[in-house]
């Protein structure tokens, strides 16, 4: 055996038609996910919503996602992890039916609940079937293609959903997963079933506790520009002690995480199966590889949040207009997540991590600094290629990482794992930057019009700027047209609202771009040798490589 790259070994290549249906399963999630940021356009004017509303849409399914990811594990060591993958499947059929005929922004939500509910039955389902049929180099190109499917599933969905958004309607978008659904459904035939692990029993107490702790801290900071950061403001439903109830969330979100892990020693100990195994978590280089994994994923919903709400809020640009934006950015993703594999005999896992990080904080920097109203600007397309190489190639060797060093058995809780981390990350980076954005822009509006005298306080009482979201001018001219205000007064509101548009999205951009910046720091904990990506078990290398591994540093 040779040492050249560490998937250098003989082994037996198998048939990639179950990877087809693997990635079927993921496309399904992937299309109705992206094609919500492209639809938002569509889906404020229809139900004269504010634009946040998708981002809650975008954030109730990552959140049950997150939070029911491990108990969908569970379930699927028990009753077989293909029979979870089908069910799913039929239940994200379903939630496209109500999606597509949804009356009112309430359904919508619904819809996505139900889509994060079946989400939560495939995610982990994927990554076991890939170890069941797929090991070695084989299988580490399998756990790339699977990264890779959510970028050309990601274009296809901004294409095609920018399409008919534009000249059909973005109902058509969400329709299009039905077939899809049932195709996977079908192909589904060619898989092996995956036996039951005997003795697996739910953990329920485990299950409630990880669901608040991942959906506590999200709905706190969702919900921050109305009811206060810390300290409690007046339309805030309770105040405790004066502070937020927001505030109140996090908090017991963040102690939610540790009680999660205490109740799970506690039942590993006891001989008990835990929600989670800590196995899959338990040194520091694989906490660092997960919280890495999570930062990412909150930086990448954070962006395809921000863009769509620049692209047509700001700029009044279709939904076809926003995908054609949006493909260079999903194009990179695609390929850097598949041509990372080439770096690993070059570069080591930190390595690659620290310059993907500094990649992606650069991007984020370059579209703060130059987000204007000119899309066609080549630095803002160059920032979003330089995003989406730094995200698919982090998204990639972390997901190895983790999967290299858990024994064959835990495949499961990793990819439940990495299925909480993404959408915990998915939900907290929408909120984050929903509520980074509207609170940066509420502020600047006050202090612009404290400063102008061309628009009198009443008019902003009038026109509702006492809550300011991201409307198009026209929409603005609309609301103002209703007021006493006159022909100059609300010209200079619609200059005034324009400016402070573009100031909240480019401080964000530069917040996230120090928050990237910072992920540096755990990621200093990651392997600083190449063959740790290769375990014992699939990949034919000692037990010596895997502790370099586990050890702490």
């Amino acid at each position: 055996m040779t040492n050249d790259t560490p998937f250098a070994i003989t082994e037996n290549r198998r048939s990639w038609l179950p990877m087809a249906v693997i990635a079927l399963g993921q496309a399904q999630m992937s299309f109705n996910v992206n094609a919500l940021p492209v639809s938002l356009g569509g889906i404020v004017a229809e139900f004269d919503a504010a634009p946040t509303t998708v981002g809650t849409a975008i954030s109730v399914n990552a959140l049950a996602v997150g939070g029911l990811t491990m108990a969908g594990a569970k379930l699927g060591q028990r009753f077989g992890s293909l029979r979870l993958f089908r069910a799913g499947t039929a239940l994200l059929a379903v939630s496209m039916v109500i999606m597509a005929w949804s009356q009112g922004v309430r359904t919508m939500i619904v819809a996505q609940m139900l889509a994060g509910v079946a989400s939560a039955a495939i995610v982990p389902s994927l990554v076991v079937l890939i170890v069941d049929n797929y090991s070695g180099a084989q299988q580490a190109k399998a756990l790339g293609i699977l990264g890779a499917v959510q970028a050309i599933a990601a274009v296809t969905a901004f294409f095609l959903a920018g399409l008919l958004g534009t000249f059909l309607g973005w109902r058509y978008a969400f329709g299009l997963v039905i077939p899809l659904a049932l195709l996977t459904l079908w192909m589904s035939r060619r898989l092996r079933p995956v036996a039951p692990l005997p003795g697996v029993r739910l953990d329920g107490t485990g299950a409630l506790i990880a669901l608040a702790a991942v959906t506590l801290p999200s709905l706190g900071i969702h919900t921050t520009s109305n009811w206060g950061v810390v300290l409690a403001s007046p339309v805030a439903p309770i105040a405790l002690l004066g502070l937020s109830p927001a505030f109140a969330m996090v908090v017991a979100g963040a102690l939610g995480v540790q009680l999660f892990m205490a109740w799970s020693r506690r039942r590993q100990a006891r001989h008990e199966t835990p929600l989670l195994a800590l196995r899959v978590i338990e040194s520091p280089r694989q906490r660092a590889a997960a919280l890495a994994m999570m930062a990412i994923f909150m930086l990448a919903n954070a962006l395809t949040f921000l863009v769509p709400l620049y692209v047509q809020m700001v700029q009044g640009r279709t939904s076809l207009e926003t995908a054609v934006a949006m493909i260079p950015y999903q194009v990179a993703v695609f390929g850097s997540a598949i041509l990372v594999l080439n770096l690993y005999d070059r570069l080591t896992p930190r390595q690659i991590a620290r310059y993907s990080f500094i990649l992606v904080a650069a991007a984020l920097f370059l579209l703060g600094i130059e987000m204007k109203n000119a899309w066609s600007d080549m630095l803002v397309v160059a920032a979003l290629v330089m995003f989406g190489l730094g995200q698919g190639a982090l998204a990639t060797l972390l997901f190895n990482l983790l999967v290299a060093h858990a024994p064959r058995e835990f495949a499961g809780d990793v990819g439940s794992l990495r299925g909480m981390l993404k959408n915990v990350g998915a939900g907290i980076g929408t909120a984050i930057a929903g509520a980074l954005v509207v609170g940066l822009l509420n502020d600047d509006i006050r202090r612009r019009i404290d400063a102008d005298p061309a628009v009198p306080v009443t008019l902003m009482h009038q026109a509702d700027f006492d809550r300011a979201y991201f409307v198009s001018n026209a929409r603005l001219k609309g609301a103002m047209a209703g007021t006493t205000a006159t022909p100059e007064q609300i010209d200079a509101a619609v200059r005034l609202n324009a400016e402070s548009r573009q100031y909240a999205l480019k401080l964000t951009f530069l917040l996230l771009g120090g928050a990237a910046l910072l992920v540096i720091i755990p990621v200093g904990r990651l392997p600083d040798s190449t063959p740790a990506l290769g375990s014992p078990a699939s990949r034919g290398l000692d037990a010596g490589t895997a502790a370099t591994f586990d050890s702490s540093e």
